[in-house]
């Protein structure tokens, strides 16, 4: 019998997210602790003053307790994901991957709690958030080289060593990749719904990814984040009732980066996380342009807000990006169809 641990996840992580809004919801705002929106946003932002933040909190509590109980269940159904769970090599860098991304979530909620107890959107200074992400983004690394990540996959090569030779390049390439998809997700929190609907689109492209590949144990994390991000979105969508915050954005940035470096192609990140890399694009060109001519390219960026500014709705937003995921995630799939 076919093993069914990623559909227990998601629907654990689901049912938990969904129904522990009925709690974090009321008991955020009776901690008073809602967002302050900025003052170079959208003006129309300023109806979202005060709508309670750090409900990333609410995903990551449980994904862990969907984990937790998909072990509990391995031991019970012995399946692939029990098996999986004996394989030094593959527990290890999921569980690197799952610590990382749990890591950023808490550097997320360290910059969320600061901005809510001082009442303005600042939070962590820059360097302050540099400096704990780089220490995150090091000791993965670190513990996928100790765990016995000894190749990666490229393109029309196929896996490659990156202990020796050449290959070594791959590890201050890998660092930058995790500092900046994480945030890069990070910036894709701009509206109701968006950074959530687009990681659902993710973690199910590295679901079945996984799947295909017979990696369980990343199949189960992959679930585990897509139901959060459905049960989410439910208190979410616009008109969002509680925001994710740096906690939840960072949370997700750690994951799907863990999701590709655990099936061994990060590689593959970049068609499947290609509404994140446009995001951060717009960013820097936006930045490069006004600092080289002293003009803008975008009316605002991230490009989410450019697209506001146009006249979308939110929910347009969300719809339109989420496709665009859905294509860089069929592209990703590709060369894994390929294979088989």
């Amino acid at each position: 019998m076919k093993d069914i641990t990623p559909v227990f996840a998601a629907i654990v992580a689901f049912g938990f997210t969904a129904f522990s809004g009925f709690l974090a919801v009321p008991f955020l705002h009776k901690l008073k602790f809602g967002q302050t929106i900025r003052e170079i946003g959208p003006s129309w932002h300023k109806n979202k003053q005060g709508t309670p933040t750090m409900g990333g909190l609410m995903m990551m509590s449980s994904v862990l307790i969907a984990l937790l109980l998909c072990v509990a269940y391995a031991f019970i159904v012995r399946g692939q994901f029990y098996a999986e769970l004996h394989n030094p090599k593959r527990f290890a860098m999921v569980l690197a991957g799952v610590v990382m991304a749990f890591a950023m979530g808490m550097v997320g909620f360290a910059d969320d709690y600061i901005k809510v107890v001082k009442k303005r959107n600042l939070g962590l200074t820059a360097m302050q958030k540099t400096v704990l992400q780089a220490v995150v983004s090091g000791m993965y690394l670190l513990a996928l080289a100790y765990a016995g990540m000894d190749e990666t996959w490229i393109p029309f090569v196929g896996m490659v060593p990156i202990t020796y030779g050449p290959g070594l390049l791959f590890w201050p390439v890998a660092f930058f990749f995790v500092y900046g998809f994480t945030n890069a997700v990070n910036l894709t929190d701009g509206i109701d719904g968006l950074a959530a609907s687009v990681t659902l689109v993710v973690s199910c492209v590295f679901m079945l990814i996984s799947g295909f590949s017979s990696l369980f144990a990343v199949d189960t994390f992959a679930a585990a984040v897509a139901g959060a991000c459905g049960g989410f979105l439910i208190w979410n969508f616009h008109p969002a009732k509680v925001f994710m915050g740096d906690t939840g954005s960072m949370f997700l940035g750690g994951a799907v980066v863990a999701f590709s470096f655990a099936t061994q192609r990060p590689i593959l990140l970049l068609a499947a996380g290609i509404v994140y890399l446009i995001e951060a694009l717009s960013v820097v060109l936006q930045v490069a342009s006004f600092k080289l001519t002293g003009k803008r390219i975008f009316k605002m960026s991230p490009i989410h807000h450019h697209f506001e500014m146009c006249g979308w709705s939110e929910e347009r937003i969300d719809f339109v990006f989420c496709i665009t995921a859905a294509v860089g995630g069929a592209a990703a799939l590709l060369p894994i169809l390929l294979n088989h």
